[in-house]
């Protein structure tokens, strides 16, 4: 005998988080239900899936909104990192993405080094414009001085 049950929560090969789906009822009974997997597909739980969906998507405006704040805040924002520096404007070593990252965490920002967008180290002392991509599509332009100690 099949029973419908709304899943609470991601179960690897049947479905997603909100799924209605339909599975043998001692499945349901034994496994998902117990566990807190899943829940029958009466209209209270409906209700209780979508209150509960419609708060993830105010919290992930929220999130969102957040973040587009402070890539306009990094934006107007620019770090100066010290190095030492030969007199033709080499640098002894380079400036990477981790370097940039320990630069912003000074300044308050705690930005992970993989969100920086650096083709390549810098080698030479100058005036650089570096990509932080936030999101998917939410980036910012922070403009990185490189100067001689």
């Amino acid at each position: 005998m099949q029973k419908e049950i709304i899943l609470m929560q991601d179960v690897p090969g049947l479905g997603a988080q909100g799924n209605v789906v339909k599975v043998a009822d001692g499945y349901a009974r034994n496994y998902l239900f117990p566990r807190k997997l899943a829940a029958p597909a009466t209209p209270k739980y409906v209700k209780v899936l979508e209150l509960e969906k419609k708060r993830k998507e105010a919290e992930g405006r929220r999130a969102l909104e957040q973040l587009r704040q402070e890539a306009e805040r990094l934006s107007q924002t620019s770090c100066t990192i010290t190095v030492e520096a030969g007199e033709d404007g080499k640098l002894f070593g380079s400036v990477t993405s981790q370097d940039i990252a320990e630069s912003l965490a000074q300044a308050g920002f705690t930005i992970d080094k993989k969100k920086i967008n650096l083709a390549e180290p810098i080698r030479e002392l100058g005036v650089y414009t570096v990509e932080l991509k936030l999101y998917s599509d939410i980036t910012a332009s922070l403009k990185v001085w490189v100067v001689q100690k």
